[in-house]
């Protein structure tokens, strides 16, 4: 069977009926389509007088048209703030430009203040001559709630990050307290010792667990200590404050090394046998000043990094304690005692891992012993002071590639007597 291109009849009639719904659509005049548009329309003369307006901005400003017409000029339909801003930008811009568009004022409307959106365009003559000025006006008033949503929300958030910021410097001042009170406010005057010492944060958002400690024993003796505890936080402080009590209380109690490390292994695990990772590594020593100017040392380890010791000929090697376990672990652990003199000149260094941990370099590598070893080696030995110095310095140079926090307590024999009292540069 053929097919003609004809549609079916029944087709031709939808058509039919559906261009006759919107010919019925498109009959409004150009009179109504000026009058009930959903914008406001006006013309003025140039100098502002209303020559003509539409029913839709009467209706906002609940005004008849005889009041308007010849009447009023376009500035007396504006609010103060309004003819004020028209005055100053608004007409100089239409003068300038001969239209400008988009213009945010606010009208005296039937219920009051009204946002609106305004734009004008200058009609001219052929010649060129302004003849009237065609304006239409938006409401705005959904867009002026939506910005002071926005404003609120914008005041809401800049609030919230106030608050935030003054929370954390309050923060962060506290942490600072604390940090200092699990540190020595300054190292006491070691007769025929010199001592210094520095503490690096890493971060003043958190409570970091390093600490160090030197205090007077009996018949002349002197002990110290620097250790690590693992984690940071409030409970990584309350490890650090058990451990430097325990220290302390132990070696008054028997100051040697081993006898010392192995009171702190028993508290610890005792304390936190429920618990994980409450536990940290050590250094304890024990300072005996001879009557011949040199100064023996008496120390051990738990799982701590070796003593450095910098001697007056400009060497530099480690005091090897291998062996030592992690404090705190079991309830039995090895400690590793080890033994040296520093004669006038030498300086021992005693340090945590965030300064041999710090990444270096492109590749950000490990800073490593070896590299440690050789920085001390290259500086003229000066003194405790002085190394403790240059150190900080060094880990000031590797920026954000030092992550964690450092303790540094060095104490040495001086070259000659000291004449001034121990300086301590803990921050």
């Amino acid at each position: 069977m053929c097919r003609t291109d004809q549609g079916e009849p029944g087709e031709e009639q939808d058509v039919d009926a559906t261009d006759a719904v919107f010919a019925s659509l498109l009959e409004d005049s150009a009179e109504e389509l000026y009058e009930q548009a959903p914008c406001g329309y006006l013309s003025t003369l140039m100098d502002g007088t209303i020559a003509k307006i539409n029913s839709t901005l009467l209706g906002w400003l609940g005004l008849e048209r005889s009041r308007v017409v010849g009447r009023m000029r376009f500035t007396d339909l504006l609010t103060v703030g309004g003819k004020l801003y028209h005055e100053t930008h608004f007409a100089p811009l239409l003068q300038m430009k001969g239209e400008v568009s988009g213009i945010a004022l606010d009208i005296k409307g039937a219920v009051g203040r009204m946002p609106v959106l305004v734009t004008s365009k200058v009609k001219t003559s052929e010649d060129g001559e302004p003849l009237l000025i065609r304006t239409t006006v938006f409401d705005a008033r959904d867009r002026r709630a939506y910005e002071m949503e926005l404003l609120r929300g914008r005041q809401v958030a800049e609030e919230a990050r106030r608050q935030a910021e003054a929370t954390r410097a309050r923060l962060q001042e506290t942490l600072a307290v604390l940090q200092q009170s699990l540190l020595p406010s300054e190292l006491p005057v070691v007769p025929g010792l010199e001592a210094a010492s520095y503490y690096h944060t890493a971060s003043p958002d958190l409570l970091g667990g390093d600490f160090y400690d030197l205090f007077p024993l009996d018949t002349g003796r002197w002990a110290f200590f620097l250790g690590d505890v693992c984690g940071k936080g409030p409970q990584a402080a309350a490890v650090t404050s058990l451990a430097r009590y325990t220290l302390r209380a132990a070696a008054m109690h028997d100051p040697d090394p081993v006898t010392v490390l192995t009171t702190l292994n028993s508290v610890l695990h005792e304390r936190y046998a429920s618990g994980e990772g409450h536990y940290c590594t050590v250094i304890f020593g024990v300072l005996q000043p001879a009557n011949d100017g040199h100064v023996g040392v008496h120390l051990a380890s738990g799982g701590h990094p070796s003593a450095l010791i910098q001697r007056a000929d400009g060497s530099a090697d480690y005091l090897p304690t291998p062996g030592g376990l992690l404090v705190g672990v079991l309830p039995q652990a090895p400690f590793t005692a080890a033994r040296t003199d520093l004669l006038p000149g030498d300086t021992l260094l005693l340090y945590t891992d965030g300064l041999t941990e710090a990444r270096t370099g492109p590749k950000r590598e490990l800073y490593g012993d070896d590299a440690l070893r050789a920085f001390t080696a290259a500086r003229t030995p000066a003194g405790p002071q002085a190394l403790i110095t240059a150190l900080s310095g060094l880990l000031a140079s590797f920026g954000d590639g030092l992550d964690d926090d450092t303790a540094l307590l060095a104490l040495g024999v001086p070259a000659s007597l000291p004449t001034t009292a121990s300086e301590d540069l803990t921050t």
